[in-house]
């Protein structure tokens, strides 16, 4: 598998980064966990990339959703593999999602990028000083909760928002 690298996206990975867009709309899926809004519509990918840019400083953030890194997961071809959003604090927005989403583009899942990503962004976490994250996933999302796993993740609770059944686990960095 080729090396990993994240990135925290600028202007000139919009072309990729549309592109990787895509392929999750190309594959029937609404939502990229991590994306911090890069998958909703409203915003073209410069006002994207400016909402990300407010989250790393304290007067422009939204504190709905607090303090956030969000970088690309980029294979050493170029090719944007995945996305992931950490969550310095986790707000009552958060509360049930976690510190870190993540996602990996549908073509180069079931290859171990997930692992990882999320390897990478947890020693980030660690950096900033926090011991302990806490990551969510749905109940039936296996691929997610081998990940979690083979980072060291503990299941934490079980539980249900709005019919969907979620698992948190945490980690200790």
């Amino acid at each position: 598998m080729n090396d990993l690298v994240l990135v925290f996206p600028d202007e000139e990975m919009e072309a990729k980064a549309l592109d990787f867009k895509k392929e999750f709309i190309d594959n029937g899926e609404k939502t990229i966990n991590g994306s911090y809004k890069l998958d909703n519509d409203k915003y073209d990918y410069l006002e994207w990339l400016q909402i990300i840019k407010d989250n790393l400083n304290k007067e422009t953030v939204n504190p709905k959703f607090g303090f956030s890194h969000t970088f690309f997961a980029v294979r050493n071809d170029g090719e944007i593999i995945g996305i992931v959003n950490f969550r310095h604090t986790l707000t009552d927005f958060y509360k049930d999602l976690g510190h870190i989403g993540y996602s990996v583009r549908p073509s180069e899942r079931k290859k171990g990028y997930a692992t990882k990503i999320l390897k990478q962004v947890l020693e980030c976490a660690k950096n900033q000083g926090l011991t302990k994250v806490f990551l969510t996933c749905k109940k039936d999302n296996e691929a997610s909760k081998k990940t979690i796993l083979r980072n060291g993740g503990v299941i934490n609770r079980a539980f249900e928002k709005n019919g969907i059944g979620y698992q948190e686990y945490y980690i200790i960095i």
